[in-house]
């Protein structure tokens, strides 16, 4: 069955976040990465990407954006539970760094380097992850854990997914598996980049890429515009260095806690 782009990284993302579908959010609203549509409108401009079609600038899109060594994900993605919000850097070298809110239930942190992964949880998170526990050990977990960066090892059992989620080439694996019926549209901006639309239907749902006309024709932002929760997806960033510089102060190291 033929794969839509923004379906392929909806499904990139579900191993970690839990992802189970896509929603929707009109061209050019809110969150980073909104597109515009060019104030030069009435000056004629050759036309990009002059002889390819719709599909052969997505195959273009998406070998440029998954060759990147590093990239920055925006955006807004439905859960079961609700939306879930994601700023996150990652790279080639399995280093990430970024926040992720979890519709409603919390926010979490999380900085992976080579060896290590750090997070930190807010109240909410802690709360909602200990629904149907005794209140007791729900309270002690928040009174040890809220706010508080803790480690435990990148190779540990228990970080094997999160592990993979931090590794670029793992998370866009499925991203180079697309068969798109994209449609060329008009040009615009995201974010100041001159861009190119094209849109394309699964269904009911309507997506919209935007692929950047200038230097490399990177994927920038991914929009699904059918009715239901609002969505999108801004790339950006590319080959800039992740900070996934270790945070500073106390720690708490779980592996040790764990013996």
């Amino acid at each position: 069955m033929r794969r839509t782009t923004l379906a392929a990284v909806c499904l990139a993302a579900a191993a970690t976040v839990g992802l189970t579908a896509c929603g929707t959010e009109s061209a050019g609203s809110g969150g980073s990465g909104s597109a515009r549509g060019s104030s030069d409108a009435g000056k004629k401009k050759a036309e990009p990407f002059p002889g390819l079609s719709g599909p052969e600038i997505v195959d273009k899109a998406v070998k440029a954006t998954t060759d990147a060594s590093s990239l920055t994900v925006q955006g807004k993605v439905p859960d079961e539970g609700g939306t879930i919000g994601l700023d996150m850097a990652f790279d080639t070298k399995g280093q990430c760094a970024g926040s992720m809110a979890m519709g409603g239930e919390g926010s979490l942190d999380l900085i992976t380097t080579a060896s290590t992964v750090y997070m930190k949880y807010d109240e909410k998170f802690l709360r909602a992850q200990g629904k149907g526990e005794p209140a007791a050990e729900t309270d002690a977990a928040v009174d040890m854990l809220a706010d508080k960066w803790v480690k435990t090892s990148a190779t540990g059992a228990d970080t094997e997914e999160i592990a993979e989620f931090c590794d670029l080439d793992v998370l866009l694996a499925d991203f180079k598996d697309v068969d798109s019926a994209a449609r060329r549209g008009k040009t615009t901006t995201v974010d100041g980049t001159p861009a190119l639309t094209l849109t394309e239907r699964d269904g009911k749902d309507r997506h919209t890429l935007y692929v950047a006309t200038e230097g490399k024709p990177y994927l920038l932002k991914i929009v699904n515009e059918s009715a239901g929760t609002p969505e999108f997806l801004s790339f950006g960033d590319f080959d800039k260095p992740v900070d996934a510089t270790p945070p500073k102060g106390d720690v708490m190291d779980i592996d040790k806690l764990a013996g």
